[in-house]
């Protein structure tokens, strides 16, 4: 059983994303603050691409320390789309504020969770 700090789970995780970014981009857009130039949709398209290059950096030994680096990044970058998220849905369900807000601090042990993976390569 891997480890829960594996370099693989990580881009596990991060090819998961990829294909959700892909197979149902409308929830996707949905968080792609409106400040960004261009469509939502290009932003949904690109951050999963994005993703996917990272999950494929992670998994190769040889890429794998600048690669979870640039995760930890990509963590931090995407984290204005979960803030955005938990705005809009302050006049929503009771169980979609407690989501949105319960995903806000989930973004620290992914980026820290990147940065040993990059520590350990």
């Amino acid at each position: 059983m891997p480890r829960a700090s594996s370099p693989l789970l990580l881009a596990g995780l991060l090819a998961t994303a990829a294909v959700a970014h892909a197979a149902a981009p409308g929830k996707f857009d949905a968080t792609v603050p409106r400040s960004l130039p261009g469509s939502p949709r290009a932003w949904t398209y690109a951050s999963g691409a994005a993703e996917l290059a990272l999950a494929v950096g992670v998994a190769h030994p040889r890429t794998r320390r600048v690669a979870a680096l640039a995760t930890a990044a990509f963590f931090v970058g995407v984290f204005p789309a979960n803030v955005k998220m938990a705005v809009d849905a302050r006049h929503g369900s009771p169980r979609a504020r407690a989501v949105t807000l319960g995903r806000l601090p989930l973004q620290v042990p992914l980026v820290l969770w990147a940065r040993k993976v990059s520590r350990d390569a």
